[in-house]
């Protein structure tokens, strides 16, 4: 399994092909939530996956929010149970880390997975809140 960390026009169309299936599987398939995905974040956004034969087995995206502040979004595995999640999460910090260089990270993370990016360092931000019906929160990690 390779790891790729590429920005926006650096995709071949068959890897943002791939990408934009593996993120509607899990976000509109897999959690029955009909959202717009394609928001126009992708086009500043550093693309972190793992791709197995041509498909994409996790992934993760990455762009900036303030100065000086990067926003994780869209991770996800494929592979549920297996560790690449984990694994997913620490490499995409650290292809963030290298190519833009951020003093802190932001997410906004579906409340059942915060156990999940607290094993990395990050810190729950903010009350609970609704998105596209699911539950939140804030979560930063200062680097």
């Amino acid at each position: 399994m390779n790891i790729e960390a590429k920005f926006f026009s650096e995709l071949t169309t068959r890897e943002l092909y791939e990408i934009l299936k593996a993120r509607a599987e899990i976000f509109v398939v897999e959690q029955n939530c009909v959202y717009q995905d394609l928001d126009d974040k992708d086009y500043e956004s550093l693309h972190v996956f793992y791709e197995e034969d041509g498909k994409v087995a996790a992934y993760l995206r990455a762009f900036y929010r303030d100065d000086g502040i990067v926003q994780i979004g869209r991770v996800l595995t494929l592979q549920h149970g297996t560790g690449l999640g984990g694994k997913m999460l620490k490499e995409g910090i650290a292809q963030i880390k290298e190519k833009m260089n951020p003093g802190q990270l932001y997410i906004e993370a579906q409340s059942y997975a915060t156990g999940f990016y607290e094993k990395e360092g990050f810190r729950i931000c903010s009350d609970e809140f609704l998105e596209d019906g699911i539950p939140h929160v804030k979560m930063t990690l200062d680097l």
